[in-house]
C-alpha cells in the first residue's frame, strides 16, 4: 500500500528542488518524484532521513491514515 506524503509542501516551504532534497538524503531525484507521486513507499531508513532533514517526525511527513493494523 502506498501512502501520501507532505514532501511537496515541505519542499515548497523551504524552496527546495527535488534534486536538492535527493542529494541531502542520499537518493536520486527520481526517488523523490516517485515518493511525491505515490508510486513508491519509502523504506524506514529513508523515511527517517527525510523526516530528520525537515526536523519532523516520520508521522508528520508520511500519512499513515490508510494503513491497516496488522
Amino acid at each position: 500500500m502506498l501512502m501520501n506524503t507532505r514532501i511537496p509542501a515541505l519542499r515548497k516551504q523551504r524552496k527546495l528542488s527535488q534534486e536538492e532534497l535527493a542529494l541531502a538524503v542520499g537518493v536520486t531525484r527520481q526517488t523523490i518524484t516517485s515518493l511525491e507521486c505515490g508510486k513508491y513507499t519509502a523504506s524506514l531508513v529513508l523515511a527517517y532521513k527525510i523526516a530528520k532533514y525537515f526536523e519532523l517526525t516520520i508521522e508528520d511527513v508520511f500519512d499513515f491514515s490508510d494503513v491497516e493494523d496488522a
